[in-house]
């Protein structure tokens, strides 16, 4: 999944790609015990050509288990929110050495990329897309039953 227009990714950098994303949310949700560290999934990994590096992408749920919501931008969100989404990627960013140590464990690579996590914000942008939408489609409904009535007031007056 590049996130970037990056040129293309060679099948066996995206096969390890996918390797490192599946590897990375069981290993989250197992061995990490930082508290900051919430609901997070990983939506997507970047691995670099010589896979030295990667960047890992993940979302985060919120304590009382829900996510920005509807329309909401990072710079909508609450201090709290925000507050959350940063302690959970700073506490990752901090695991990530023990989380590359594990991946090496579990995968057969010459080098294990340094992780870097990041916060994916397509599912909000998806959200907010997706709430437009509603919005727009709600005004049409709106305009069509004012639209309604009128065209009955013709049709008796032309009677």
């Amino acid at each position: 999944m590049s996130r970037t227009s990056a040129p293309r990714v060679s099948p066996r950098v995206q096969r390890v790609a996918d390797q490192i994303q599946r590897l990375l949310a069981d290993l989250i949700r197992r061995e990490v015990r930082d508290p900051r560290v919430g609901m997070v999934s990983v939506t997507g990994v970047d691995v670099s050509r010589d896979f030295s590096y990667a960047s890992v992408y993940v979302t985060v749920m919120g304590k009382n288990g829900a996510d920005l919501g509807e329309g909401k931008s990072l710079k909508d969100m609450g201090e709290l929110d925000r507050k959350e989404i940063e302690d959970s990627l700073g506490a990752l960013n901090r695991a990530s050495g023990y989380l590359r140590s594990l991946l090496g464990k579990e995968m057969k690579l010459r080098t294990i990329p340094a992780l870097n996590f990041r916060y994916d914000e397509s599912i909000m942008r998806g959200n907010y897309l997706s709430s437009l939408i509603d919005k727009a489609l709600a005004e049409d409904a709106t305009h069509e039953h004012d639209d309604e009535p009128d065209a009955g007031s013709q049709q008796e007056e032309d009677a």
